[in-house]
């Protein structure tokens, strides 16, 4: 596998830092996989599933939303309309370089971001989603106490996966802005849905929501023994390989 560096601008015009996993043979689909909330293109899922992918044949661009990993700009003044519009960015580098993205992949807040994302996206003809909330709102819950916080001060550090992150009311209201349900029953792409029955961070409920949301076609795939973040490779690799096999139906 070739794997590059990939700089792009983002929607407000910082630098955003990707990674571009390329197969070594003919590229049949491009991809852009978008990461879950205050992870990053490293992260055990982007990477690994990302890697499989290309073994596979389908380039994929994983990228830090503005303010995390090696991307510029502030977290704090980040929302997730402006994940979404990252994304696009994301989606316009591929367009410009090798090809826009067939294929749409977002794990946990990511999956979230790529159903809003796939309209601005026109060249997208499938959107897969890894362990997503049906609701924008359901990150509330991870900020605990911190949220009455956030609301009265307009600002506040909440530590996330063991590191301090400052999160703004902005972001608050505008997670609360979000029509889910309409952007997955608009969506008119080919739609998987791929959940765990024991994840304890993004309840599997959260699935049959997005799946009883869409029209067909769509899939739902059972994740059945995995966690929230794909921790093992093993997992890791089935989503690939699952993936693959799936997207090359609408490709």
């Amino acid at each position: 596998m070739d794997n590059r560096k990939a700089l792009f601008a983002g929607a407000d015009g910082q630098s955003l830092a990707g990674r571009l996993e390329l197969p070594t043979g003919d590229v049949v689909a491009t991809a852009v996989f978008a990461h879950c909330f205050t992870c990053g293109k490293d992260s055990v899922a982007a990477t690994r599933i990302s890697r499989e992918l290309a073994t596979r044949g389908v380039a994929v661009l994983r990228f830090d939303f503005t303010g995390l990993g090696q991307s510029d700009g502030d977290f704090a003044n980040t929302t997730f309309t402006s994940n979404v519009a990252d994304l696009v960015c994301a989606a316009n580098h591929l367009r410009d370089t090798i090809g826009a993205p067939s294929v749409l992949i977002g794990h946990s807040l990511g999956g979230a971001a790529v159903l809003t994302a796939a309209r601005q996206i026109p060249e997208a003809k499938a959107v897969v989603t890894i362990g997503a909330p049906a609701d924008t709102t359901h990150v509330e819950h991870l900020l605990g106490s911190s949220k009455n916080e956030i609301e009265s001060h307009g600002i506040a550090e909440v530590v996330l996966a063991g590191r301090p992150f400052r999160i703004s009311n902005n972001f608050l209201l505008d997670i609360n802005q979000q029509d889910q349900t309409a952007c997955i029953a608009g969506l008119n792409r080919a739609l998987l849905v791929m959940h765990s029955p024991q994840d304890d961070l993004v309840g599997v409920d959260n699935a049959r929501i997005i799946f009883d949301s869409a029209r067909h076609p769509k899939s739902f795939v059972s994740l059945d023994g995995t966690d929230h973040l794909l921790t093992d490779r093993a997992d890791a690799t089935y989503v690939a390989e699952v993936l693959a096999a799936w997207a090359s139906r609408y490709l």
